[in-house]
């Protein structure tokens, strides 16, 4: 007989699986396809709005897009440690599912948002007191008002922005990648509906792609809650009745989640190096092609973050059952995979550069940035390619719970090749603003290959340790 639970969903038996974890625990390719899926959709939709909104600030003018660009460099340190608990809750919590451990899941769900609020409270508090100093050394400068107006309304919806993205990483963890498609629909749809009507309708200029942001968040978050605790047909059960602390738990969950945040700062940290070049050859204007490029490179990169999301679900799983050999095969597929539509992604850009610049440069007074926008997007063109591989082989270590050594391979990525290159090519071989651009793709390139050769080795590794 069939019974509900306390600990369990409120649709599932006491040992039944939903469809999610059959694929999350069946055949790593079908799973790599069938979870990433959703997931490039949903990603596509985020960063459609990332895009849109971008477009909608750029009609303010060149000095309200670069005031986003100093903006964004903090944003990161949120961003990433919302990132970092979703992706240890989910690790954390799939390698339970693949050992068929339900219980332990469920609890260690909730470890993750208990978390999520204790980091929440500190995290605002520190946005608060440091925010203003925080950009200003940055070098928001003359953008420190329009700065202000967009950082402080965004900030105040940090628990909201934190919950959500552990939220998506609970049901990531069970292979339940359609409903976190669905919630980040909801996000950016609402988010693209209220843009034009908060900034321009009601003339709120900066604070209304702000408000616009945060209300897109509680939205969803509203959303996020009615699953988890009234309609309750989720595997992973969110109850109280689950929740039985144990500090073994707390660092499962932050051995990958504290690196991983790390890595949003470390991607921060290169921002700022970035951001601080930028101003030093080409200024404002250098800044603001750059945050406008930028955000078409988080666009086409969209489909290896959606694929290297799954095989962190699939890498968990697989190695909670001790599947070891199979992680070979995650690892080479999700790349050879990500690499293609890399490629593919690159020749659309290079031929539609010029159009797609037009879209952050369609006013009179952002309009001479259009020929370096168009020059930045050709560039990046050969940084795409060589994303899958550090994409995928950060993946493979955050799933088996090396969190720190994914952590390790972001900090060669964003600082010693990224941005070193970058001032190399830009200042020390007086390259400028173009020799910058092709410092993060030579960064780009040393930072795949190593990233690379070193999780196909740590795989190897645990093979031959299991075989032994």
């Amino acid at each position: 007989m069939t019974h509900r639970t306390e600990t369990e969903t409120g649709t599932g038996t006491a040992s039944g699986a939903t469809k999610g974890i059959s694929i999350l625990t069946g055949d790593p390719k079908r799973a790599i396809i069938k979870l990433s899926g959703p997931m490039i959709v949903a990603m596509l939709l985020m960063s459609v709005y990332n895009i849109v909104d971008a477009i909608w600030v750029a009609g303010l003018g060149p000095d309200a897009l670069a005031a986003i660009g100093f903006v964004t460099p903090v944003f990161m340190v949120l961003i990433g440690f919302s990132n970092g608990i979703g992706a240890g809750a989910t690790s954390a919590i799939a390698r339970r599912i693949g050992a068929k451990d339900r219980e332990g899941a469920n609890n260690t769900a909730m470890h993750a948002l208990y978390l999520t609020v204790a980091i929440s409270v500190v995290l605002t508090i520190c946005f608060l007191v440091l925010l203003k100093p925080a950009l200003l050394l940055i070098g928001a400068g003359d953008t420190i008002d329009l700065a202000l107006e967009y950082a402080n309304i965004i900030f105040g919806g940090t628990i909201l922005i934190l919950f959500t993205n552990v939220a998506y990483g609970i049901l990531r963890a069970e292979g339940d990648m359609k409903r976190t498609m669905y919630a980040m629909a909801v996000s950016s749809v609402v988010n693209l509906v209220l843009d034009p009507i908060l900034i321009y309708g009601l003339d709120m200029g900066m604070a209304g792609a702000a408000l616009a942001t945060v209300i897109s968040v509680a939205s969803v978050s509203t959303v996020l809650l009615y699953w988890f605790l009234v309609k309750r047909d989720t595997y992973v059960s969110v109850r109280r009745i689950s929740y039985h602390y144990h500090p073994a738990i707390v660092a499962d969950i932050l051995k990958v989640g504290l690196p991983a945040s790390g890595e949003f700062l470390l991607m921060a940290g290169a921002g700022i190096i970035l951001n601080g070049l930028f101003v030093t050859v080409a200024g404002t204007d250098g800044v603001a092609v750059y945050t406008g490029g930028w955000r078409v490179v988080m666009f086409a990169i969209v489909p290896m973050i959606a694929i290297g999301t799954a095989v962190i679900s699939v890498t968990g799983a697989l190695y909670g059952a001790k599947r070891y050999a199979e992680l070979r095969t995650v690892h080479f597929y999700s790349t050879g995979l990500g690499t293609g539509i890399a490629i593919a992604i690159s020749i659309l850009t290079w031929v539609f550069a010029p159009q797609i610049a037009t879209l952050f440069a369609y006013t009179p007074e952002s309009a001479h940035l259009l020929p370096q926008l168009t020059t930045f997007l050709r560039t990046m063109c050969f940084f795409y390619p060589f994303v899958p591989m550090g994409i995928m082989s950060s993946s493979i270590f955050q799933g088996t719970g090396k969190g720190t050594t994914s952590f390790v391979l972001s900090l060669f990525r964003n600082i010693i090749f990224i941005a070193f290159f970058a001032t190399l090519l830009a200042l020390i071989f007086g390259m400028g603003e173009s020799g910058a651009w092709w410092g993060i793709v030579l960064g780009d390139i040393v930072s795949g290959l190593l990233a690379f050769g070193w999780a196909a080795l740590y795989v190897k590794k645990l093979i031959k340790k299991n075989r032994e």
